[in-house]
Order: C-alpha cells, then structure tokens, then sequence
C-alpha cells in the first residue's frame, strides 16, 4: 500500500496516511523506544482493570507526581470494585480531598455500583459496555479497552492530539469536541493490533516528557523521523487550540467563627451543584456586605474609609444573626483573601474573622457544625476552605 489520503467525514478533512510499511517501521521503532523508557507508575505493575480505571480517572486534569500518593493510598483503602461500591460518599471524598474536581471520585463510585448490579462484579470487557460506565468517556473507554484487555482501541487526550497533529501537521482546533474524530480515526490506522496499550501509554508517555506544548525537544525525541512538523520545522505551531473561556469572577466573605471552647463553625454544602456535601467554613456573597457602602464587588480586601468598614461590619452582624443565628465579635478587618480556580469559576474569597463570647449560645445552626481544629482530618474541606485555613494560621498561629 502506498501512502493515500484519509478522509475524516465528519470535519472534511483530507490527511495523507502513510503507507502499510511506513506504519509498521513506526510501530516497531516507537515501541522499541516505549520498552526502554517507559515510566515505572505503580498502576502499571499489571493489567488489573479496576487498577487501570481508577488510575485513569485520577489522572486526569491532575499531574503524575500529584496522583501517585492518593492513588496508593486509595487501592489500599478500597482495593476492590465491591469495596469502593461499598464505601461511604465521607470516606471517598475524604481520601480525594486536594485531588479536586470531586464529581470524578462521585461518578467512580457510581460506575462500581453498576458494575456490580449489571455486570456480576467484573469490569466488563468490551468498549461498548465500558462506554456506558458513569463518568468514562471516550477516552477512558480506550485507556481501559487497551490496557487491560489488549483491545486495538485509541485513548485519545491531549497529548496523543498534540503529538499526532505534529506527526501529520493538523490544523484542526483540538480545543473543539468535533476534532476528537479526526485524531481518532489516525490513531484507528496506526495504533499498534499486537500491543495497544503499550502504544497508548507510549504515545502518552511522549506528549508528557517530550513531545510537550511549549517547548518540544525534538532532537531527542525518538520518533521525529516520521514527524511532518519536525520535518518543515514548524513544531510550535501544532497543536492548534483556540483560547478556553475565562473563568467567571465570583466574590465571597469567608467567615472563620471561633467560640469559646476553641471550635470554628463549619457548614455542609448542599447534596447538589459544585462541592456537594463537603464542609465549608460559612461563605456570604460578597454583595451582601456592601449594601449601603457604594463599594464595587470584590473591594472588600482593599483600604477601606471608617465609615465604609464600619457599614461592611454591620451588614457582616445582620447577616451572619439572620443565615446563622449568632453574634459574633469582628475583627475590624479582613484578616486575608484566598483565591481558587475551578474549571469555570474563580473564587475571591475575602477572609473575617470573629469570636463568640462565653456569654453567647453556641448551639450549631442547622446544617453546621462546631468542630476542633483537632478534628478538622474527619472533615473533607475543598480546596477552598484549605486555604482559608492556612491563610488563619499563618496571621494568627505564628
């Protein structure tokens, strides 16, 4: 077979494939590579599926390095399907505390209960039924396929995109769903029959160490004879992505309450939306407290006139009797500001701090807590609330 061009239907496109034995030769010579330089990772040690799955999911928006404590920690923990299918939602999101993006180990758990009702307690072994696994998409469904059951099925991320669109020097922007398909249907023609999910992870592998966004190091990569970009020295223009939409701006006062015995308020987040059921020291939208003051949102941490602060603190009592039923002592200042990046949201979170007086009622409010400090480990906190804690201890606990 000569090299002939591959139409992908749905983008339009045309890419010109190599032939059957230039794809052969890049099969061997890219394994051959993957073999001697493969990552020691411990969900590599076999081709457990639930491993494998777990990792995955881990992995991703997460760095290598950042997963590997937590993944250890998690298998020891919950070291079979029925354990995590099993396990208390406290108990998950605590292990996954500073992971992140929570609705990941929500839908892990979601997916082990169904394979244990609908597939006898075995990770079923064809993409079709993986794919309809809570919270495994394409990706996943390949990752797995490969991995654990040698099936010639592409897992298609962000890097396998970037080091394929060097490889054929494609310009179709991998930021938008539709381009998917066409890198799937070039990893569909040289993925490896024999050895998928060597290849998978090698071509993993490569996008992480060398093949990366910024500054590829193309003289040691060891597939850059096969590579178009390399080729016409136009590396740094592959892969193309169009900007991701600015995260929205949300402002909020943090409220750190301490009574008498020590312990600070913490509140549940609703069983529903970002953060579900976690524990947060009480957050307040920042526009409640600048009624009245003519201060623009997201002012609350700046150098304030007398009148102005004195108006915030009022508004800060009014609040904090009407949501919690107490009354506090403020300090006259926020003691910090935190802020945290989700997906799709900023948080500014501007810190006060108050203190109820022994002569105060210290009876939780509904849906909160008076916890120790020395109990906050029972507690899952987000990211969040971590930093409004270290931001306390750092002003007050020096």
């Amino acid at each position: 077979m000569t090299e002939e061009k591959l139409r992908v239907d749905t983008q339009k496109t045309e890419i010109t494939m190599w032939s059957e034995k230039k794809i052969t030769d890049f099969r061997s010579h890219f394994l051959s590579w993957y073999d001697l330089e493969k990552r020691t990772l411990p969900w590599r040690e076999n081709n457990d599926p639930y491993r494998i799955w777990v990792s995955e999911i881990m992995l991703q928006q997460t760095r290598v390095d950042t997963v590997i404590p937590y993944y250890l920690n998690f298998m020891k923990l919950f070291p079979t399907t029925a354990d995590l299918a099993a396990a208390e939602e406290d108990t998950l999101l605590k292990v996954w505390e500073g992971l992140g993006y929570y609705s990941r180990v929500r839908n892990l758990q979601k997916a082990a209960i169904q394979i244990m009702n609908e597939f006898s307690g075995e990770m079923p072994t064809n993409p079709e039924d993986i794919a309809t696994l809570k919270g495994i998409g394409p990706y996943t469904t390949g990752a797995i396929s490969s991995m654990a059951f040698q099936l010639p099925v592409p897992a298609v991320d962000g890097n396998v995109m970037r080091v394929v669109s060097r490889l054929f020097e494609i310009s179709e922007d991998i930021a938008k769903p539709a381009s998917r398909k066409t890198f799937e249907a070039i990893m569909n023609q040289i993925i490896d029959p024999y050895k998928p999910g060597d290849f998978n992870q090698a071509m993993m592998d490569l996008g992480s160490s060398t093949c990366t966004p910024t500054t590829p190091t193309c003289n040691l990569c060891p597939i850059n004879e096969f590579c178009q970009a390399f080729e016409a020295g136009t590396m740094t223009q592959y892969p193309v992505k169009s900007k991701k939409k600015k995260a929205k701006p949300v402002y909020y006062a943090g409220l750190l309450i301490q009574n008498e015995r020590g312990e600070f308020l913490i509140e549940k987040r609703p069983a529903e939306g970002l953060l579900a059921n976690m524990w947060t020291f009480p957050l307040l939208p920042e526009e409640l407290l600048t009624v009245g003051t003519g201060l623009k949102i997201g002012k609350l941490n700046d150098k304030l006139p007398e009148t102005i602060e004195t108006q915030v603190l009022n508004n800060l009592s009014v609040e904090s009797r009407q949501r919690y039923q107490i009354e506090p002592i403020w300090l006259k200042k926020p003691f910090g500001e935190v802020v945290h990046l989700f997906s799709h949201l900023k948080w500014f979170i501007t810190s006060y701090y108050g203190k109820m007086s022994s002569e105060m009622l210290t009876e939780a409010p509904e849906n909160c807590l008076w916890v120790h400090p020395s109990d906050f480990e029972n507690y899952t906190f987000p990211g969040p609330q971590q930093k409004m804690w270290k931001s306390y201890l750092t002003k007050f606990e020096k």
